[in-house]
């Protein structure tokens, strides 16, 4: 780009390389792999140092991150509101598919819906703010469940009170751990009248700077208008969502 500052640049591609490495780097290897000569690397860890973001070890040479990029990168993590961030895309996407969405947190071996933005086909449904709902049965709870090990689901889901909610309703652990399987491939979990007869969902798992999942969301809808045709619309829109509001919460898949 014409008006990247040259010197910046190369200090961040400095610090990107040291946070890979915990116990430190030569200023050799540092080169190398910056690509910038060694007087280069050298002046600028020089600035670096001297405003406390990098520290060189005495007895060993090597150079290391310091605390103050933790500190200053968990500032603006610390205010982040998952609600707040979340609100104005869940609203497009509301207009986008003309459809309910709700927006979920897990509480346990449960999920807590948190909000719900309506639609003028707004539909009746188990979903008021505040009530809990099942990681099994719901789109969303099986879209987070996605990021969990098949261990540690089968830990969760001997916590589970599980029941046939309906008839689609998935119940023996072997085909919940497959249909899991199916939604970390896919990057969205259906729920096909499992949580309630006469309603389907799409739902997708929000993530944050650790990676790992801190919401999920949904689209829902009777099963009328959620026809295969409409999903597979909706698909794109639901991942771009999730893409969107997982990196203003400091998810980035690179």
């Amino acid at each position: 780009m014409s008006d990247t500052v040259q010197s910046i640049d190369r200090a961040l591609s400095l610090l990107e390389i040291l946070s890979h490495h915990v116990e430190g780097i030569g200023l050799l290897e540092l080169a190398e792999r910056s690509g910038l000569s060694k007087s280069t690397v050298h002046r600028l860890l020089s600035t670096l140092i001297q405003n406390g973001y990098v520290k060189q070890h005495e007895s060993t040479g090597r150079y290391h991150l310091t605390m103050k990029m933790f500190i200053l990168g968990s500032r603006p993590i610390e205010k982040l509101d998952v609600l707040k961030v979340a609100r104005p895309y869940l609203e497009r996407l509301r207009d986008l598919s003309g459809e309910v969405i709700h927006l979920v947190i897990m509480d346990d071996n449960e999920i807590i819906y948190v909000d719900k933005v309506e639609s003028e086909n707004t539909i009746r449904m188990y979903s008021n703010i505040g009530k809990k709902g099942s990681l099994y049965s719901t789109s969303v709870g099986k879209a987070i469940l996605s990021y969990y090990t098949d261990e540690e689901i089968t830990r969760l889901w001997e916590k589970m009170n599980v029941s046939k909610l309906t008839d689609y309703t998935i119940t023996d652990l072997p085909s919940f751990i497959t249909e899991i399987a199916g939604i970390r491939e896919k990057g969205y979990a259906m729920d096909l009248e499992e949580n309630e007869l006469g309603v389907k969902c799409m739902g997708t798992a929000i993530l944050d700077y650790t990676k790992k999942p801190v919401a999920a969301f949904s689209i829902s809808g009777p099963v009328q208008r959620m026809t295969d045709e409409k999903i597979a619309i909706l698909t794109r829109h639901i991942l771009e969502t999730k893409k969107a509001i997982s990196e203003e919460l400091g998810y980035f898949s690179r």
